[in-house]
């Protein structure tokens, strides 16, 4: 893993506003496409079950594909986005998101629901790694220009994404007086707006090195080992974070007999993302990957940690029921905060700054995939008062945390392995283009 040690000049403090316009408007496409996708999804179960009278298997069934056709699909956009460019992919993926919304709007079938909610997730398949495509390589140049740090660019993305999942449900209760349809709409209506925007302003070229084939982003992911190792150590802290779905509401049920208390929970953890973000991922570009990984991945095992005490360990009278859970929501986003920004920031290196979408791809599929197995694994050990699961999920991050401080000290920058899979694939196309 490449440790990223290389002297900079001391990078302005990271504002949106002193960034340059192709980068405002893809962190400002990230905070329109949150608002939009949070305006709808965290409805769709109570118009499924409710609007629709869908039974409870199937809404399960919707929404599974929904995750599925988002989380799992990204090394496809990826490869698209290598193959194409990041403003295509882009654009594209907003009007897929468009269909999906508008067929989610109009349909009242199940086969209706089920198109809409593979296009809705799709799109963010398309959307989201052409987004990271181009804010690696906006980043790349803006560090080496002395302007901001990619990691602290990416941080940056990270708190624009918080504030769009705050701000998208808040506007959905709003328009919870309105019909579903109504809400589907107002959310196609954004996503035209940022398909108009990018179509107007977007630059045609990022800066993205076109791949010969869209096989051949794929073909270098699997040739590269030493990623492979490391989007595997990567993907328990993406399990970590999707407990805040799963099992959070088991913790709260637990400590208050309610899970009432979970809005509440997920305001608190975009409090401390938007106030925290930024400056903890300039302390850890500073400290470098072989502290700031390793540190956050166990801090992230401590935040599992505390709720298996509480479980085995009742806390006196006087400690709020909720604490526990107010210290594992703290833990993991300040966690996520040191380690996630820099993270991102070493596939390029990684990816020896090519085929950079599709790595960023199979980053987030191999997530999904973890988080699919995980939830699957521990959701039937999880029940109020239960440590083994909670304890179970300390120890993957620490594990995690184990391995990165072994694989950050190793790796050399720009290096990658190959082996049965480079042998499969083929050596890369020696016309392939360079960035």
């Amino acid at each position: 893993m490449p440790s990223r040690s290389t002297p900079l000049r001391r990078p302005a403090r990271a504002r949106p506003w002193r960034l340059p316009a192709p980068v405002r408007l893809l962190l400002l496409s990230q905070l329109a496409f949150n608002v939009g996708f949070y305006l709808v999804v965290p409805f769709l179960a109570v118009h499924l079950g409710t609007g629709l009278g869908l039974a409870g298997w199937v809404v399960g069934l919707v929404l599974g594909l929904r995750t599925f056709s988002q989380q799992g699909l990204f090394f496809v956009g990826g490869a698209l986005t290598d193959r194409f460019g990041v403003r295509p992919v882009l654009l594209v993926g907003c009007l897929v998101r468009v269909a999906g919304f508008c067929a989610l709007g109009v349909t009242t079938s199940l086969p209706g629901v089920l198109v809409g909610t593979l296009l809705t997730g799709f799109a963010a398949a398309l959307f989201s790694p052409a987004v990271e495509t181009g804010l690696a390589h906006e980043g790349r140049r803006l560090e080496e220009a002395g302007t901001v740090t990619r990691a602290e660019l990416f941080a940056l993305d990270a708190v624009v994404g918080k504030v769009g999942s705050l701000a998208g449900p808040a506007l959905g209760a709003v328009l919870l007086t309105v019909e579903f349809s109504t809400t589907c709409f107002v959310a196609a209506g954004i996503f035209v707006l940022v398909f108009a925007l990018n179509a107007r302003w977007a630059p045609h070229d990022h800066g993205v090195a076109r791949a010969a084939s869209l096989t051949a982003g794929w073909c270098a992911v699997l040739r590269n080992r030493r990623f492979l190792v490391f989007a595997a150590f990567y993907s328990t802290l993406l399990l970590a974070y999707n407990q805040m779905y799963l099992a959070l509401p088991v913790e709260l049920l637990r400590a208050t007999g309610s899970q009432e208390p979970l809005g509440s929970m997920f305001v608190l953890a975009a409090l401390v993302t938007v106030l925290t973000q930024v400056p903890l991922a300039r302390w850890a570009r500073r400290r470098g990957a072989a502290t700031a990984l390793p540190l956050g991945f166990a801090g992230t095992g401590l935040a599992f940690a505390v709720v298996a005490l509480a479980a085995v360990v009742p806390a006196p009278g006087w400690v709020p029921a909720l604490t526990p859970a107010v210290l594992f929501v703290v833990l993991l986003h300040l966690s996520s905060a040191v380690a996630g920004p820099v993270a991102r920031d070493l596939v390029p290196p990684l990816a020896a700054e090519r085929d950079v979408g599709a790595h960023y791809g199979a980053l987030a599929s191999g997530g999904g995939l973890a988080v699919l197995a995980g939830s699957v694994a521990l959701g039937g050990l999880l029940e109020p008062g239960a440590a083994l699961p909670w304890l179970l999920l300390a120890v993957l991050p620490l594990v995690s945390a184990a391995g990165l401080a072994v694989l950050s000290r190793r790796a050399a920058p720009g290096q990658s392995s190959s082996g049965a899979a480079s042998r499969a694939c083929g050596p890369r196309s020696p016309g392939t283009p360079q960035p």
